[in-house]
C-alpha cells in the first residue's frame, strides 16, 4: 500500500510537468524578432513542453558561449537558431552540432539550393539579407551620402560612422569580409583610413542601431531591408539603405541541433516550424531579413528593401583558413593605428 501511494504521488508530476527545450538564439531575435511566435506556435504543438530562450548577446558571442560549454562537457542548448553562414567551418571544427535527417523537416524540400550553404547535413538556412550602410536622411546632407567604399573615408563624415565588431559580431564579421573581398590585399590599408571616421565599434548590432536611431550618428553598418522598415514602421522614409559600388555582403543565417541534445524529435519539429511559412511570413517584418521559404509572402512596402546589383560573398571554407590572420591585422591595426 505504501508503494502504491509513492507511485500515485509521482502521476501527477509526470502529468503536470513540463519538459524544458532550450534554443540558444542571439538577442536581437528575442527582442526584435519572431521568438514569441515561435514559443506560441511551438509549445501549442507540443503540450507540456516549455521552449526556453536564451540570448544574452550577438550571434558569434553565443556561438563562443556554446562553444566554450560544450568544451566543459556539454550545453543546456537544444538548438542553435542565428550562426551565420560564415561561421560555420569555426562550428564544424568545434563539433557544435549533429547531423539532421531532412525527412524529419517536410518543410527543407521548400528551401532553394542556393541558400543550403552547410553541405555536411548539419545546418540550414532560416533567413537571408545583405549587410549594408544606412543612413538617416534627416541628419546627413546629400552630398555626404556615400555611393562607394571610398566614399566612407571622406573627412567630413569624420565620427560620423558606427559598425560592430567583426569578433563579436556578424554584420560586423561581414563587412570585414566585404573589404577583403572589395580591396583583396588592400584592405587594411582601407581600413587604416576608415578608422577616423569610426563614432564607435560595438560588439553587435543591437548597441549600433540604438546608437544610430538616437541620433548619435547618422550612418550605421545594418541590412539592405532598413528603409522597409522605416516606410513599414514609422511610415516614412527617414532611414535610408545603401549599395556601396552596388554591392552589399550576402549573409545567411542558419540553425541546427546542438550536439548532445537529447531532445531530437522536438528539436527537427523546431527547425521544420521555422521553415513554415506561417513563420517564414513573420520573418520580413521581425527580422527584417528575406524568408528562405520561397512561398512565404513579401508584406506591403518590402518593394523599399534594397537588393544589391553585385551581392558579396566568400567561400565559408577559404574564410575559415585566414579568419584568424586577419582577425588578428585587424586587431594590431586598432591597438596601433
Amino acid at each position: 500500500m505504501r508503494r502504491l501511494f509513492a507511485l500515485l504521488l509521482l502521476v501527477p508530476v509526470v502529468a503536470w510537468g513540463t519538459e524544458k527545450f532550450v534554443v540558444y538564439t542571439y538577442d536581437s531575435f528575442v527582442s526584435w524578432g519572431p521568438a514569441a511566435a515561435i514559443e506560441e506556435a511551438f509549445e501549442a504543438a507540443h503540450p507540456g513542453v516549455d521552449l526556453i530562450w536564451v540570448a544574452t548577446g550577438d550571434s558569434s558571442e553565443m556561438l563562443s558561449r556554446l562553444i566554450a560549454e560544450l568544451s566543459l562537457g556539454g550545453a543546456e542548448a537544444d538548438v542553435f537558431l542565428g550562426i551565420a553562414d560564415v561561421e560555420l567551418p569555426r562550428a564544424l571544427s568545434h563539433g557544435v552540432f549533429q547531423a539532421y535527417d531532412p525527412k524529419l523537416i517536410p518543410n527543407l524540400a521548400s528551401v532553394p539550393g542556393e541558400l543550403r550553404f552547410d553541405k555536411t547535413g548539419h545546418v540550414i538556412p532560416f533567413d537571408h539579407g545583405y549587410v549594408t550602410f544606412v543612413y538617416d536622411a534627416e541628419l546627413l546632407p546629400q552630398d555626404l551620402v556615400p555611393r562607394s567604399l571610398d566614399d566612407l573615408l571622406r573627412p567630413g563624415l569624420k565620427g560620423k560612422i558606427v559598425i560592430e565588431d567583426p569578433r563579436t559580431s556578424s554584420p560586423g564579421l561581414s563587412f570585414l569580409l566585404w573589404t577583403i573581398a572589395h580591396y583583396g590585399k588592400d584592405w587594411l590599408s582601407y581600413w587604416r583610413r576608415l578608422i577616423p571616421n569610426l563614432l564607435v565599434i560595438t560588439k553587435g548590432w543591437s548597441e549600433a542601431y540604438d546608437i544610430f536611431l538616437s541620433g548619435e550618428a547618422p550612418i550605421v553598418l545594418s541590412y539592405s531591408t532598413d528603409t522597409a522598415y522605416s516606410y513599414i514602421e514609422e511610415h516614412s522614409l527617414r532611414y535610408q539603405a545603401i549599395t556601396l559600388d552596388g554591392e552589399a555582403y550576402h549573409q545567411i543565417e542558419g540553425m541546427g541541433i546542438v550536439t548532445g541534445s537529447h531532445r531530437v524529435k522536438l528539436a527537427h519539429a523546431f527547425l521544420d516550424l521555422v521553415l513554415s511559412r506561417k513563420i517564414q511570413e513573420l520573418i520580413p517584418t521581425t527580422q527584417w531579413m528575406f524568408p528562405v521559404n520561397p512561398r512565404a509572402k513579401l508584406p506591403p512596402g518590402y518593394e523599399y528593401a534594397v537588393i544589391p546589383e553585385k551581392p558579396v560573398s566568400l567561400d565559408p571554407d577559404y574564410v575559415a583558413s585566414h579568419l584568424e590572420e586577419w582577425i588578428s591585422q585587424w586587431q594590431r591595426l586598432l591597438v596601433s593605428g
